[in-house]
């Protein structure tokens, strides 16, 4: 369920800002939607798995706080960055 470190390093590269970027709320996003999107599928044949519910709600949660935080900070990034990842909002 969780990402390999072959998949975060391309998200990094994809998403960071600098060359040493490894924390910016872009990348940061862009590392929890690919944990969101594989919670999600674990979910859809795994139905009764709770646990990893909450923790998808958890992490929904995470995401939603780093994007209202790029949002007030500077809107063209958010709205770039929801463009690229193909979030609705």
């Amino acid at each position: 369920m969780s990402i390999t470190a072959e998949r975060r390093q391309a998200l990094i590269k994809d998403y960071a800002t600098g060359p040493n970027d490894t924390g910016s709320p872009e990348v940061q996003v862009a590392i929890l939607s690919e944990r969101i999107s594989n919670l999600t599928e674990h979910l859809k044949t795994h139905a009764k798995d709770f646990h990893s519910r909450r923790g998808l709600l958890v992490l929904v949660g995470q995401r939603r706080g780093l994007l209202d935080y790029l949002k007030r900070k500077d809107q063209k990034r958010y709205e770039t960055l929801i463009g690229r990842l193909n979030l609705r909002r």
